[in-house]
């Protein structure tokens, strides 16, 4: 069983931040009345042990969100295994975890939102966004630093359709760059993927019927090469010339990056710009008073948005049957969208602060996370 003491730690304060969304309407105070300041000190320790797990795209904000929050707690230890979005939602509602974060919000698609419920004593889960973060589409050319491409184009790319890197296609969209006739090596995930649905999604919306397939976390083509997570996206594309992938803007150092078509101009990906996208987006259809899900707009002409983009989401339960386990996700998930965790995320992988407003209505649904 899981210990901590009785006081819980003070929620830090609501998020005063970069990122502007509409719908969701929320309190502007935080219910576990945290200093506006957004500071992390807390006024009693917690200790013991929480597990979470999941999206991938989350572990360098996560490294940095478990550093703060155990220096102010130093008797908690938190783990969380990137495994995958879709290995978090199912470890979450297996009990595995205590958390998950995911690229993806809940459905019924597979039965895991139902799953979720049935996890969480038949209530609505927790799923609030956390960490907004351009997805990059990364490239392996000696001497190229950055390629302009619209979505059908890159939608072309991956689904092997074009397969030279001085296919006129992609020449007409880059006007003076010396373009290699070296064969293009696509690589994606093989696992379970929010941040391959969030780049499907991208496909199927903006790519003008290039991409015949529905948005999927599951890579919907057979063959060609294929990586276990972020890391391993990226690991392949800078081992491989001529090689093209997707990942999490925050891991993609060292490689050429690809500026997407968004009305007449190329934009590279940044937090602003998703930020940006974000902000003309509406929520899904699943939305509840504890579940924050949005679908996405990818077909914006909003100058400087980005909108290849993932909004990845903490998922818990309203109730725990353990206090102290209520305690500590209640702790960890509030810092989480706190102004000081919020900044931490942003210093440390580069994503885009939620908006005040968001934040705060996240913070008041995680500050309600209680023992049965």
């Amino acid at each position: 069983m899981i210990r901590t003491s009785i006081r819980r730690a003070v929620v830090p304060g609501i998020a005063v931040l970069a990122l502007a969304l509409t719908g969701c309407g929320a309190s502007n105070e935080s219910s576990d009345g945290g200093s506006s300041d957004g500071g992390s000190s807390s006024s009693g320790s917690l200790s013991g042990e929480l597990a979470g797990g999941g999206a991938s795209s989350q572990d360098s904000a996560q490294q940095a969100w478990r550093a703060a929050f155990q220096s102010e707690n130093p008797d908690v230890t938190i783990t969380y295994d990137p495994v995958g979005s879709g290995g978090g939602r199912e470890s979450f509602n297996s009990g595995a975890y205590a958390f998950a974060g995911s690229d993806s919000y809940l459905t019924d698609d597979e039965g895991e939102l139902s799953g979720a419920k049935e996890r969480c004593g038949g209530e609505d889960p927790v799923e609030v966004p956390a960490y907004v973060s351009p997805i990059a589409v990364v490239f392996n050319l000696p001497g190229i630093d950055s390629l302009n491409l619209d979505a059908k184009t890159i939608a072309e790319i991956f689904d092997g359709k074009i397969t030279k890197w001085n296919d006129s296609a992609i020449a007409s969209q880059n006007d003076g760059v010396d373009l290699p006739s070296t064969a293009i090596s696509p690589v994606h995930r093989s696992d379970d993927s929010g941040t391959t649905g969030n780049f499907t999604d991208y496909l199927n919306q903006a790519g003008e019927g290039a991409w015949p397939y529905d948005p999927d976390g599951v890579w919907p083509i057979k063959g060609g090469e294929a990586a276990e997570g972020t890391s391993g996206v990226i690991a392949a594309v800078k081992g491989g010339e001529g090689t093209i992938g997707y990942a999490d803007e925050s891991q993609a150092a060292g490689l050429g990056i690809v500026s997407v078509k968004v009305g007449e101009e190329y934009t590279a990906p940044s937090a602003e710009g998703a930020a940006k996208a974000l902000a003309v987006s509406k929520p899904a259809d699943t939305a509840s008073a504890t579940m924050m899900p949005y679908d996405i707009d990818r077909t914006t002409t909003e100058s400087g948005a980005y909108p290849v983009l993932l909004a990845s989401y903490l998922i818990a339960c309203q109730h725990y049957d353990d206090a102290s386990e209520a305690d500590l996700v209640n702790g960890f998930l509030s810092y989480i969208v706190s102004d000081a965790g919020q900044q931490a995320a942003a210093q440390q992988a580069g994503s885009a602060p939620l908006d005040s407003e968001v934040a705060a209505q996240a913070q008041e649904i995680v500050g309600a996370i209680s023992a049965n």
